[in-house]
C-alpha cells in the first residue's frame, strides 16, 4: 500500500513539474532582439505552422504550443498572413497574435489626378505585390487613395479595387449633385473633374475652378485647359493613354496640337477623362461653387487669381508673366 502511495506521489510530483516547465515555457521569452518576418501561407495547419516557428528560433518548443492551443478551442484559428514578430516574444505573445490576425500592414498610395499610365507604374514599382498587369484601365475608372494589401497579393487585385472604389464614390456623389449642371453623365463629370484635379493642388480652388468651367461650358466658351493639352501630346507618345507630365513648359504651338483633347481649339468636354480624379474634385463639379469667373491664372503662390471680364484676366496675366520673370 505505501509502494502504491509512494508511487502516485511521484506521479503528482512529475506532473506538477511537467506543468510547472510547460508553464514556463508558455511564457519564456524568444532569443531575438529584433522583429522577425514570420509567415503562414494559406492552407498551412497548426502543426506546420508551430514547426515553422520552431525552425525559425521563434518558439523553443513546438508541442507546448500545439498544446496551448488546443486549450484554447475552436475559436483558436491561426490567420494566414504575414507576421512581424516583435523582439523577445514569448509563446502566448505569438499565438495571440496569430489568431488575432494583426498582419504586416502594407500600403501604397496613389495621389489626385494620375493617369492610368502613371498607376500602373506605382503598382509595378511596389515591392510585395504578385502578378503582371497585362493592360491600362480606362482613364477615370481608378479612384486615387491609400490602398493596404498583403505579402504576394496579385495587382490585378488592387486594379479591381480601385475600380470598385469609384463605383463606390458614383454612388455615393451622383445623386446628391446640382441639377442644372451642363452636363448629364458620370463620364462627363468624370472628365471635368480630372481637369479640375490637373489645374490645381490647392484643395479650396477645386470648387470655384469647377465654377468656371461650368460658366464656360454654359456660355459655350472654349476650355482652353493646359493639362488636356499635355494630356494630348503624352497620349501621342503612348497608344492607349497620355503618359503624365511633359517634362517641360508648354509652348505656344503646343495649343495648336490636332486633338480632340485640345481644348483651345475644341469647345466643350473632351472625349473622355486626362487623369483619375480624387473623390474631392468629383464633389466639387457636381456641386460647384456659383460664381461670374470666367478666367483664371496661376498668382505665383500655387494658386490662381480669377477674373469676371478679359480686360481684367489680361491684367492678371501680365502680372504672372512680370512675376514670373523676376523669379528668374
Amino acid at each position: 500500500m505505501k509502494y502504491v502511495l509512494y508511487l502516485l506521489l511521484l506521479a503528482i510530483t512529475i506532473a506538477a513539474a511537467l506543468s510547472a516547465y510547460t508553464v514556463y515555457l508558455y511564457g519564456q521569452v524568444g532569443p531575438f532582439d529584433s522583429a522577425q518576418t514570420f509567415q503562414i501561407e494559406k492552407g498551412d495547419g497548426a502543426r506546420v505552422i508551430a514547426a515553422k516557428l520552431k525552425d525559425q528560433n521563434l518558439i523553443s518548443n513546438d508541442l507546448v504550443f500545439l498544446a496551448a492551443l488546443k486549450l484554447k478551442g475552436q475559436g483558436a484559428t491561426l490567420k494566414a498572413g504575414e507576421y512581424e514578430i516583435p523582439p523577445h516574444a514569448t509563446i502566448a505573445d505569438i499565438q495571440k497574435q496569430l489568431i488575432e490576425g494583426r498582419v504586416v500592414q502594407r500600403k501604397f498610395t496613389i495621389p489626385e489626378g494620375r493617369t492610368g499610365f502613371e498607376i500602373i507604374g506605382i503598382l509595378k514599382a511596389t515591392e510585395g505585390l504578385s502578378g503582371e498587369i497585362k493592360y491600362i484601365p480606362a482613364e477615370g475608372t481608378l479612384l486615387p487613395d491609400t490602398y493596404h494589401f498583403t505579402l504576394d497579393e496579385p495587382r490585378a487585385n488592387k486594379i479591381a479595387q480601385m475600380q470598385q472604389a469609384m463605383n463606390d464614390v458614383k454612388a455615393e456623389l451622383w445623386e446628391n449633385r446640382q441639377k442644372d449642371l451642363p452636363f448629364t453623365t458620370w463620364e462627363e463629370a468624370v472628365t471635368l473633374a480630372s481637369i479640375v484635379e490637373k489645374e490645381t493642388g490647392v484643395a479650396r480652388e477645386r470648387k470655384t475652378i469647377a465654377g468656371v468651367f461650368i460658366n464656360r461650358l454654359r456660355q459655350g466658351i472654349a476650355l482652353q485647359s493646359d493639362p488636356t493639352v499635355i494630356y494630348a501630346i503624352t497620349k501621342g507618345a503612348h497608344k492607349n493613354e497620355g503618359q503624365g507630365p511633359l517634362g517641360r513648359r508648354l509652348l505656344l504651338k503646343d495649343l495648336q496640337i490636332n486633338s480632340p483633347y485640345n481644348t483651345y481649339k475644341n469647345a466643350g468636354l473632351p472625349p473622355g477623362p486626362i487623369a483619375n480624379p480624387g473623390k474631392d474634385a468629383l464633389e466639387a463639379v457636381l456641386n460647384p461653387e456659383k460664381n461670374d469667373f470666367i478666367y483664371f491664372v496661376a498668382d505665383g503662390t500655387g494658386g490662381h487669381v480669377f477674373a469676371k471680364t478679359l480686360a481684367e484676366h489680361n491684367k492678371n496675366v501680365a502680372e504672372w508673366r512680370k512675376l514670373r520673370r523676376s523669379n528668374k
